[in-house]
């Protein structure tokens, strides 16, 4: 038999344990930003110091780090002077995770260079950016010919009018390890397709220069079948790779989830190289045309 006294501790034990796990099962991970630091420069050494001085700040240890993540520059993740090695030499336990999100971008772009047609499409896409965006003066065009095309187009009843809809577009520069660049690029130039072709037009007019010529040679390039197929083309799979991306990139994701976002992506590519699909985006292309 048990003595009640051992008993009562017993049972007070457990309770106290049960109580502690409920609690720690409980407790969920809290985000909090802490704030923008600036720096006079982005080696590694000037990043680790501009971290501990905001830690510092909150009374935060860096040796309390439990976990460090960014992109595959050499002044982050390097294994020499790397921000990562700065950072787990005072916090061993400070993994490092890559940022997957990253990773997909990179891979997209590294596997569109290996088609000729893609690096055809975006070596044209350049061009027509360098045309356009050299001045203020092409800039100013393209915007009056958006405006001019908007008003028409709201006339017709082609387009609807409310807030947050119409807004004025830009052309940026795509860049590879800037995310969503590429995406955002493409979906500009199929918005402002008609204003584009209209100032490439009438800066081809303007004079003989070279200038002219130049905008000449990338209107023909710019009303080619070639060029419409891959702007859609780009702009479909960007537009399923950009959706998953977006998903991996929630801090609530979890890995099932994931894996299941991953699936569903596939078959929309799957689904594209179809007959079905790929006749529906075929007839898309030659509309637009």
């Amino acid at each position: 038999m048990i003595d009640h006294k051992i008993q009562k501790q017993l049972i007070g034990s457990c309770a106290r344990e049960t109580t502690k796990f409920v609690i720690e099962e409980l407790r969920e991970p809290v985000e909090r930003f802490l704030g923008l630091a600036q720096v006079a420069d982005t080696t590694s050494l000037t990043l680790k110091e501009a971290i501990q001085t905001l830690l510092m700040k909150y009374q935060l240890p860096i040796s309390k780090l439990r976990g460090q993540g960014y992109d595959s520059a050499s002044n982050m993740k390097g294994h020499v002077n790397g921000l990562k090695k700065l950072i787990m030499e005072d916090s061993p336990s400070a993994y490092y995770v890559h940022c997957l999100a990253y990773q997909l971008q990179l891979t997209l772009v590294a596997v569109a260079k290996e088609n000729i047609d893609c690096k055809w499409f975006f070596g044209h896409l350049v061009d027509l950016l360098n045309v356009l965006g050299m001045s203020c003066k092409k800039i100013c065009m393209l915007h009056v010919a958006q405006a001019e095309y908007m008003i028409e187009a709201l006339k017709q009843g082609e387009i609807e009018a409310g807030q947050g809809l119409n807004q004025e577009m830009g052309l940026a520069r795509p860049g590879d390890t800037r995310w969503r660049s590429h995406y955002k690029t493409v979906m500009h130039v199929m918005s402002l397709y008609p204003s584009i072709m209209k100032v490439l037009f009438r800066l081809g007019k303007e004079s003989n220069s070279a200038e002219a010529l130049g905008a000449q040679t990338m209107l023909e390039v710019f009303k080619s079948f070639l060029f419409v197929f891959m702007l859609h083309l780009m702009n479909e799979i960007f537009g399923y790779t950009s959706d998953l991306s977006n998903a991996l990139q929630k801090s609530d994701q979890d890995i099932v989830n994931a894996v299941d976002l991953l699936e569903f992506t596939k078959v929309q590519l799957q689904v594209l190289r179809e007959d079905d699909g790929w006749n529906e985006f075929l007839e898309k292309s030659l509309l637009f045309v």
